[in-house]
């Protein structure tokens, strides 16, 4: 699996978790729920995803179509058949749960069928912050 390196003692996910929150804490108001990514870096970071999603409407390959994504309940895109985890998920996509299941996805959601992070911590506001851009919340 393509991955965020590992600490001694911490589970990639967790330490890229870890980071990400924290910067998010240090840079963004009480409540605030908004990554600071660059959303052109982030389309560029989407093709690495592209071999499994499409950010067309209704259009699947492995995964998903990742547009309109955010605000969305996990599991919920007509058309697509998810894991038994994916469906039962009581997640909604926002800018912590994708951080989180980028960075580690069957850590954070076991039995899911998606199981290539992103390769580095740094990729993913940039790719949240472009996958923002496809369709309204």
């Amino acid at each position: 699996m393509i991955g965020f390196s590992q600490k001694e003692g911490i589970t990639a996910g967790a330490a890229a978790l870890t980071v990400l929150l924290g910067a998010a804490a240090v840079s963004a108001p009480a409540g605030a729920q908004t990554t600071a990514g660059d959303p052109a870096a982030g389309e560029r970071v989407f093709r690495q995803c592209a071999a499994c999603h499409t950010v067309e409407p209704d259009r699947h390959r492995a995964g998903p179509s990742l547009y309109g994504v955010f605000g969305q309940q996990a599991g919920a895109v007509e058309g697509f058949r998810y894991s038994r985890a994916m469906r039962e998920a009581d997640i909604v996509w926002d800018d912590e749960t994708l951080t989180a299941y980028l960075a580690d996805p069957n850590g954070f959601l076991p039995g899911t069928s998606m199981r290539i992070a992103l390769r580095t911590a740094e990729d993913a506001p940039d790719l949240i912050a472009y996958l923002r851009t496809l369709g309204a919340e």
